[in-house]
């Protein structure tokens, strides 16, 4: 088994093997095409969009969809600004945020109001009953149809964004961006609604329908989708952190979180139905606690994240391509915030954009070799470590000062002391620090990258 670092043998600036330039893509079918996939997932979702405002904006009323737009979309900053804070230690592209975010407020949502019809539709012809198909549809249908809408966009992210769905964060954050789109469409409708029942009644102001829907729906519980969502995340969070051989794992873990998150909806929803105080009661009894255990948990994964970048990144530093302060600065999050506002300071905005891009690609770098070391690396892992360290190397010149700076500004000197693994001949050291902490930088070495898994025996 390796226990050092690999390394590329080709040039700083020439294209690695693997890539665009060497052909290895060969000649890809029409469908297979990057711009035909996104193409058709976009007019899926444009469709979709334009399908659920106009069912909505029919149950509403013009009036009452434009009440309910402005008063649905206050939490939603507020939510995605969360979910961003807890990805900062290793931000996914925003890509699969809009994606995720499309997906719930259009293609879930739009799953969601027909089968949901459909289903109480159905159980009121069969039964004679509509009273009690509204419960059943409220309690069982909607739970299954809403939670399993919403994990699909997960799923889509897990399977063909795999390089940004690596542990329970990514995961967490695909999953409630998901669920925040949905909950701001589904509150569209209720809120829009609840203005029609008030302009019908008459009523206005404090004792309305829709200060009271407001209430229970924006400042009571605007979590409350994200909440449950959030539970198939951790699933497929914990899956990806699972060996690729780990076939049971990876199918159960993820289905297990989705039946949590029905479960939960369907306790939600059925409040209303335990008694006068029953709504109350689930959300101070149950509510209220799960979401702050779950918040325990995002957190605490975060800061293990740091940990890991923390320990994981000295092995890069002995061999040469990050000096010694970079792997403390990259663990702290208060460090790479200084370094980026260091580069933007001396060199304006793009040193600050491609610092922001260094850290992403070192963390990224990090998680990688922790899941080699752990046996759970795929077998492109020799690949995908040679493109991170040759982002890496292309941005040293302007992320290394700035990051040693950072370094330097918040911790205390420490004394350097010999790591434990092993140097390789090649690699060349860190010597001398000029003005402005310029670094003199080790040449490629001529020893030839091992094309295996190093952490595979």
């Amino acid at each position: 088994m390796a226990t050092f670092p690999p390394y590329p043998t080709y040039p700083p600036h020439s294209p690695h093997p693997g890539g665009p330039a060497s052909g290895a893509l060969g000649h890809a079918h029409w469908w297979q095409r990057r711009w035909v996939r996104y193409g058709a997932l976009s007019t899926l979702l444009a469709l979709s969009g334009l399908v659920i405002l106009a069912l909505v904006r029919q149950q509403t009323g013009t009036e009452g969809f434009l009440v309910g737009l402005g008063l649905a979309v206050l939490p939603v900053p507020l939510l995605i600004a969360a979910f961003r804070w807890l990805d900062r230690v290793a931000p996914g592209p925003w890509r699969n945020l809009l994606f995720a975010f499309a997906w719930g407020a259009c293609a879930a949502a739009l799953i969601a109001i027909v089968a949901n019809s459909f289903a109480t539709r159905w159980i009121a012809t069969a039964t004679a009953d509509p009273s009690s198909a509204d419960t059943l549809g409220a309690t069982v249908i909607a739970p299954v149809v809403e939670e399993s809408a919403k994990a699909a966009a997960v799923l889509l992210v897990f399977l063909f964004r795999r390089r940004d769905f690596t542990g329970i964060v990514d995961g967490v954050v695909i999953a409630g961006i998901t669920a925040t789109g949905f909950a701001f469409t589904e509150n569209i409708l209720y809120l829009g609604t609840a203005f029609g029942t008030d302009q019908l009644t008459g009523d206005r102001g404090i004792a309305s329908v829709t200060a009271a829907t407001f209430f229970v729906r924006v400042i009571m519980s605007p979590f409350a989708h994200p909440l449950f969502t959030v539970l198939t995340g951790i699933g497929f969070g914990l899956a990806a952190t699972a060996a690729e051989r780990q076939h049971v794992r990876r199918l159960l873990i993820p289905l297990c979180g989705l039946l949590l998150a029905m479960g939960m909806h369907a306790m939600w929803n059925g409040s209303s139905t335990f008694g006068e105080f029953g709504f109350f009661a689930v959300y101070a009894v149950f509510m209220v606690p799960a979401f702050g255990l779950l918040t325990w948990l995002v957190i605490w994964t975060r800061q293990r994240e740091l940990r890991t970048v923390r320990e994981e990144l000295p092995a890069y530093a002995a061999a040469g391509w990050l000096t010694p302060a970079e792997p403390f600065a990259l663990g702290s999050m208060r460090a790479r915030r200084l370094a980026r506002d260091h580069a933007a300071h001396h060199f304006g905005k793009p040193a600050a954009q491609a610092v922001l891009q260094y850290e992403a690609y070192a963390t990224s770098l990090a998680f990688l070799r922790h899941r080699g070391r752990r046996g759970r690396a795929g077998a492109d892992f020799a690949v995908r470590e040679r493109e991170l360290l040759a982002e890496l190397w292309n941005r040293r010149e302007i992320a290394g000062p700035a990051l040693n700076y950072a370094a330097r500004a918040t911790a205390p000197p420490v004394p350097v002391v010999a790591p434990p693994w092993p140097g390789h001949g090649g690699y060349g050291t860190y010597g001398t620090q000029g003005a402005y902490g310029q670094q003199t930088y080790p040449t490629y070495p001529t020893t030839p990258y091992p094309a295996y898994n190093p952490y595979q025996s």
